[in-house]
């Protein structure tokens, strides 16, 4: 089964690439595999505090993970799975992409912002030719109606 890669994190417009890749599995019968990167400086503190922040971390990740998998379940059909890591994202992103070889297309929501499409977009489409999957970039400001047209 092919699945449709989607990172998680606090950007606006990580919900149209959500959405997205849920409408393209559902409708190619795919899955969805959600991955979010915990960045190492979160925890640069005394062991207890660090262990403290990654346990929160990880608890907010969840929550903010089953308001989009309860989406997907309830209207698309698709069980997405939780990936969480830690370590630097561009590196932590590949590597994963690398192990799991269901991993068929990678979905990133681009900032509508005029400062420009978001820093892992920008990074990743740099190295783009040398990337093993291909990567699909959905606009943070394209309609829900839109989506579903393109989908």
């Amino acid at each position: 089964m092919r699945k449709f890669l989607v990172v998680l994190d606090d950007s606006r417009e990580c919900l149209n690439a959500m959405r997205f890749a849920a409408m393209r599995a559902a409708k190619s019968k795919g899955g969805v595999t959600v991955i979010s990167i915990i960045p190492p400086d979160e925890f640069n503190h005394w062991i207890g505090v660090g262990d403290i922040m990654r346990a929160e971390a990880r608890e907010r990740i969840e929550v903010h993970f089953e308001v989009y998998a309860k989406w997907m379940r309830d209207r698309q059909n698709v069980d997405p799975e939780l990936v969480i890591r830690e370590g630097e994202v561009v590196p932590e992103l590949l590597d994963y992409i690398k192990e799991d070889p269901q991993i068929g297309v990678l979905v990133l929501g681009a900032s509508a912002d005029n400062k420009g499409p978001g820093p892992l977009v920008s990074q990743l489409t740099r190295s783009a030719g040398s990337l093993p999957i291909p990567i699909t970039i959905v606009p943070g400001d394209m309609s829900k109606e839109k989506l579903e047209a393109i989908t």
